[in-house]
């Protein structure tokens, strides 16, 4: 009998452990004031979770949110984003320990932009802000928001989550990590129903940077100085006239073609990422883009081999390709070496605050999220 007790005792025990720990989800979460919620969910990245009660004749939200910092001494910051998705636009509400107290406190955050993320009064009205610092490690924003009309009026609200790892002396909020759990901890509320949907905002950004890398390699880094070794070198064999120069043809509309595509999506990506400007790759870019157009109605404007222009003409088009292949090659570098950057990171736990400007070179900013 002693040892089917100690066997019944021990799966007990465990059993309790269990329960114990599934049961640590918002349901079972309480405030110092004893504050009452009409809903509460469990976000689906960095073990966030957010109570919440929503009067529609008023429009007035009231909201919990709780989540722990990345490291001890960290910021937790929950927004809403009247004009998009993501964190550009954002209005945030930001919690951390003072560093003299100890004491948690929450300031509010105009996140107009990457370069310009600063305390700031929010677009729409909030009261009774308050922040809890829990047993646990958690810290946790409470305040009621005035929701806006156009939102009101649909029901839903934009929201976004982030931790971050420390706040420096001057009050810089140090910038969050870059892993998928962090890209990921937005998405859409429903007011009414108390459900949330995450966004893939992030992954969607990731496909069209790789289409358009992968456009522009195949354009410029494959094609046109494919095209252009056909003309240089191909065409010395008389027996490959005039097949080198239908070839020649075919790469160069071909490469213009799906260079003007990788382009496109470039100027998407820009618009979708205001306040961050990669100058010196826009404007190659750009340069390449209007050099390609020229050679391409260059073709129209061909003199015949026995022209007497057709010699000004040749020296034009071989100085133009020389150039788009030199552009071509250096554009191709930096996209590379962006890329570079941009793993790191996101692999990378720096401590530095962070600034979306200029690739980094301009002034600092208090948040990132």
């Amino acid at each position: 009998m002693v040892p089917s007790s100690s066997a019944f005792l021990f799966f007990t025990f465990w059993a309790l452990l269990i329960s114990t720990a599934v049961s640590l989800t918002c349901s079972s979460q309480k405030f110092t004031q004893n504050q009452v919620y009409s809903d509460c969910l469990d976000l689906p990245s960095l073990s966030s979770y957010l109570h919440f009660s929503y009067d529609s004749s008023n429009t007035t939200l009231s909201v919990a949110f709780i989540a722990t910092p990345s490291k001890s001494g960290g910021w937790i910051a929950w927004a809403i984003n009247p004009k998009a998705t993501g964190m550009a636009g954002s209005q945030s509400l930001v919690a951390y320990k003072n560093s003299t107290t100890g004491v948690a406190v929450v300031h509010t955050y105009d996140v107009s932009s990457y370069s310009s993320i600063v305390p700031k009064d929010l677009s729409f009205e909030v009261w009774d802000m308050t922040a809890e610092s829990r047993t646990d490690g958690s810290l946790a924003i409470l305040a009621k928001i005035k929701v806006p009309a156009d939102f009101a009026a649909k029901g839903t609200i934009n929201q976004v989550w982030q931790v971050g790892p420390s706040v420096g002396e001057d009050g810089m909020l140090v910038k969050h990590d870059f892993a998928a759990a962090n890209l990921q901890s937005k998405g859409t509320l429903d007011l009414n129903s108390g459900q949330s949907t995450s966004s893939s905002g992030g992954d969607i950004t990731v496909k069209k940077k790789n289409i358009h890398g992968i456009l522009n390699a195949v354009s410029w880094g494959i094609l046109f100085p494919l095209g252009a070794m056909i003309a240089r070198y191909i065409r010395t064999f008389e027996s490959a006239d005039p097949a080198w120069f239908y070839l020649h043809v075919f790469c160069q509309i071909s490469a213009y073609a799906i260079g003007v595509a990788g382009w496109g999506t470039g100027l998407k990506l820009g618009s979708e990422s205001s306040g961050i400007t990669y100058s010196g790759h826009r404007n190659i870019g750009i340069t390449l883009f209007v050099l390609a157009t020229v050679q391409i109605f260059a073709l129209f404007l061909r003199p015949k081999k026995e022209h007497k222009y057709r010699v000004y003409w040749n020296i034009y088009h071989h100085t133009y390709m020389i150039v788009i292949i030199a552009l071509g090659g250096i554009s191709l570098l930096l996209e590379a070496i962006t890329w570079v950057v941009v793993l790191k990171r996101k692999s990378g736990k720096s401590t530095k605050p962070y600034d979306g400007y200029n690739n980094g070179q301009g002034s600092q900013q208090p948040l990132a999220m």
